[in-house]
């Protein structure tokens, strides 16, 4: 069993530091994330900020409408 184990550890691949291209992706910055940053007709902060303000803001505009529904303000 141990020299089964020292067969199969001695005939693995050597680690290799050459770089071999094996996919059609593009490398670099900003080519690992799902959205288009760069070059957009609307820039990705006012879509970005406006999608997690408008969540923030939901509560406390419920609030208010609801207040104004019973009179309190």
């Amino acid at each position: 069993m141990l020299r089964q184990q020292l067969v199969r550890f001695s005939t693995r691949r050597a680690f290799s530091s050459t770089i071999r291209k094996q996919s059609h992706f593009e490398e670099g910055v900003y080519s690992n994330i799902p959205v288009k940053v760069k070059n957009r007709k609307i820039p990705f902060g006012w879509v970005h900020f406006g999608f997690f303000g408008a969540g923030f803001l939901f509560p406390f505009i419920a609030c208010l409408v609801q207040q104004k529904k019973q009179g309190l303000i």
